[in-house]
């Protein structure tokens, strides 16, 4: 399927007139392969699965229509970058878990998020999940000449036919859901279309892999239950953010193609949120696909160490700047600022350390199970020479300097993430008439016999 061939899509590309349509090319490039890579990326259609720009929309009232100065995506921006399809995390921070009081105990300097309403009332986790929701598609109904949310593949290529960006949903943070099934089934309704079992938390039913201390040692029986219920409905099954253990009790109870959202390759960089060569190879043969994360941490182990002891050290000088001296106050936006000279961000990975991710991944799990997972808008660094969705064309000359096929280079680029869907969404219809299943309090916490 080619995108932007029809009438209505040469219409959008009117719309944008004088918009630059492509990104500058890099220095250091070859500018015969770059144009090459240029026309074969925007022919090519494009997913990436994980940015989180829905907390901006949600947090700062951030406007997606105008070129914005900061941050990664925006509409024209993601013209000129070529994203055809992306999933908007509907991410639940792990602060929305648990006991909700400690929700609304503010610490100096801690107001740098909205509370829930109604101090201790439930369903934190699932408000602010339907928030989220309700910012992507305030978006789209903003800009309906130049997006869509979308809850099908079909979906997804009607938009696309129409020239417009095809907006997906994915939850990020199985406590979302609250442990109820119901409510799984509510957010399917509501157009989500893939959700991540754990986030930086243990929850009712998944062990995450962000703390060594099992809860349930992978997945208990609710979390089997919630698995198989994603399957009935069409949900692909997100293994990015869970323990080792979870990773294979969730391959082992799905009945379709499971996705990592946003994991990198942990042969190169050593981070529990990274697979290891037996998972892309559990995942190929599962038939799912990986999606490379851009976060710096996740592709640059040094980068990693380096960033967290400059972080550990500042933040510990800027606690003792804010005991000193009132918010808001010049002494302290003066202190705040010889912290920022003292204390610099580590150089960034290069682009080369992204693509021996990507390389890597093709090479052990193969071309038809490797994909794209940004995390844009969603961490504090991302590799020169890919700062923004302007540059993944980047990404395709580097394929292609690689020696990568333009078939692989299209599957990488998108249609590995599609097939996936699609798959996905015949399982649900191979299912139809299996009842849903149902929460039991008696046996959901069970362990899974091993």
């Amino acid at each position: 399927m080619l995108k932007r061939a029809s009438a209505a899509s040469l219409l959008f590309s009117a719309l944008l007139a004088g918009q630059e349509q492509s990104a500058p090319m890099p220095q250091g490039l070859d500018p015969t392969l770059w144009q090459r890579a240029q026309k074969l990326h925007h022919e090519c259609v494009v997913v990436d699965t994980h940015t989180d720009t829905t907390g901006r929309i949600l947090d700062e009232g951030f406007d997606m229509g105008p070129l914005s100065k900061d941050g990664h995506m925006d509409l024209p921006r993601i013209r000129q970058g070529g994203l055809d399809v992306a999933f908007y995390s509907i991410y639940v921070a792990s602060r929305f878990y648990g006991d909700e009081q400690a929700l609304f105990h503010k610490a100096a300097g801690d107001d740098d998020w909205p509370r829930p309403q109604d101090p201790g009332s439930a369903n934190g986790s699932a408000r602010r999940a339907l928030a989220m929701i309700d910012g992507l598609v305030r978006t789209a109904d903003r800009y309906p000449a130049q997006m869509a949310v979308c809850d099908s593949v079909a979906s997804v290529r009607a938009t696309l036919e129409k020239g417009k960006h095809a907006a997906c949903m994915g939850i990020e943070g199985g406590h979302a859901i609250e442990g109820q099934l119901a409510l799984l089934r509510m957010f399917h309704l509501l157009g989500v279309r893939y959700m991540t079992l754990t986030h930086t938390n243990h929850n009712e039913y998944a062990d995450s892999c962000a703390d060594s201390v099992p809860r349930w040692g992978g997945l208990n029986r609710l979390g089997q239950k919630v698995v198989m219920e994603m399957n009935r409905l069409g949900m692909m099954v997100d293994v990015s953010h869970v323990s080792d253990r979870t990773f294979y009790d969730a391959l082992a109870a799905t009945r379709a193609p499971v996705i990592c959202s946003h994991s990198s390759l942990r042969a190169i960089c050593e981070h529990p949120r990274n697979v290891t060569d037996d998972m892309l190879r559990a995942i190929a043969k599962n038939g799912g696909v990986v999606m490379i994360n851009y976060n710096c941490g996740f592709i640059d182990a040094e980068y990693g160490k380096r960033s967290s002891q400059v972080s550990q050290t500042k933040r510990i000088q800027e606690r003792e700047a804010r005991r000193r001296f009132p918010e808001g106050s010049e002494d302290l936006a003066q202190a705040l600022k010889k912290l920022d000279e003292r204390f610099p961000a580590p150089e960034r990975p290069t682009m080369a350390a992204l693509m021996q991710h990507i390389l890597r991944a093709i090479e052990i799990a193969g071309p038809d199970h490797v994909g794209l997972g940004s995390d844009f808008d969603g961490v504090p660094c991302v590799p020169q020479g890919i700062d923004d969705v302007t540059m993944l064309p980047r990404i395709t000359y580097e394929l292609l300097a690689a020696g990568k096929s333009e078939e692989t280079v299209r599957k990488v680029l998108g249609q590995n993430l599609l097939r996936v869907f699609e798959r996905v969404e015949q399982v649900a219809r191979d299912l139809a008439g299996e009842p849903a299943w149902q929460n039991d309090p008696k046996t959901d916490s069970d362990t899974l016999a091993r």
